[in-house]
């Protein structure tokens, strides 16, 4: 029963620490909002990105000048505000994704190994 314990928290820090790199892939295919986003998220990988989760690491991409973003006013309802991937989050996204390349490709092998 301690590996269930120690699964269970591991679990959300993994995530926690990908959740960076799978925004910048997501909003590298387009901007959106970030109610939107965290559905998109969850259709994705399964993870659920709570709100108290999402805007201040978005906040952090922002500041960081790795997104941008702009309230836009819809047709019906409140106004919007929409994120958009820099120039410079593309650079740092590419970096991500040679690393993550990298790392799954040893961890794979480890795996296989094992």
């Amino acid at each position: 029963m301690e590996s269930d314990k120690i699964i269970e928290r591991w679990i959300p820090q993994f995530r926690k620490g990908l959740l960076e790199f799978i925004i910048l892939l997501r909003l590298q295919q387009g901007n959106t909002y970030g109610y939107e986003l965290a559905l998109q998220i969850k259709d994705v990988t399964s993870i659920e990105v709570a709100e108290g989760t999402l805007y201040p690491l978005l906040n952090r991409l922002k500041r960081d000048g790795l997104v941008t973003s702009e309230w836009q006013t819809a047709e019906v309802g409140s106004p919007r505000k929409y994120y958009e991937i820099t120039p410079l989050g593309q650079g740092s996204l590419a970096k991500m994704k040679q690393t993550w390349t990298e790392t799954h490709n040893s961890i794979l092998n480890l795996v296989m190994q094992s």
